[in-house]
């Protein structure tokens, strides 16, 4: 037994129902009408909602300069390690990576990792590029303060 009433609703669009208030009808968009036919939502498909391949971060006052790549690099990184700089920084200041946009950049963290990237991207706190996995380049960032000592190459 149901306790709603049992009404239907009014068959046209504005016309009105059981639940719609009278007086004037809401205006209608015919272009719009079979736009979503699901109600769940657009189709899978090109669309806002729909994944876009990888775009390079937007560019800030350390960004990319005129003409310089945001792809990654088409070759491995030198194979060797560099030796750790004697000097090292409870976080590393971004002006001073600023240096090693777009070079071989061989990176210490304060948890102990290291390894070499290839920086396209230094905002007021972080640094993003491609880190080399061992096999190939993928995209990553990282805070500042987190770095605690790198060097750059050509």
């Amino acid at each position: 037994m149901s306790l709603l009433p049992q009404v239907p609703f009014g068959t046209q669009p504005g016309t009105p129902g059981p639940f719609t208030p009278s007086g004037p009808s809401i205006p209608q968009f015919p272009d719009m009408q079979d736009s979503f036919p699901s109600p769940i939502g657009p189709p899978p498909g090109p669309g806002p909602f729909s994944p876009q391949p990888f775009s390079p971060p937007p560019q800030g006052p350390f960004g990319p300069q005129g003409g310089q790549q945001t792809q990654a690099p088409t070759s491995p990184p030198p194979q060797f390690t560099p030796p750790k700089p004697l000097v090292s920084a409870y976080a590393v200041d971004p002006r001073a990576i600023f240096g090693c946009l777009f070079r071989n950049t061989f990176v210490w963290l304060t948890n102990g990792e290291r390894f070499w990237m290839y920086p396209v991207f230094v905002g007021r706190t972080s640094v993003a590029g491609f880190r080399w996995s061992g096999r190939f380049w993928f995209y990553y960032g990282v805070d500042t303060n987190r770095i605690e000592s790198f060097s750059c190459y050509w």
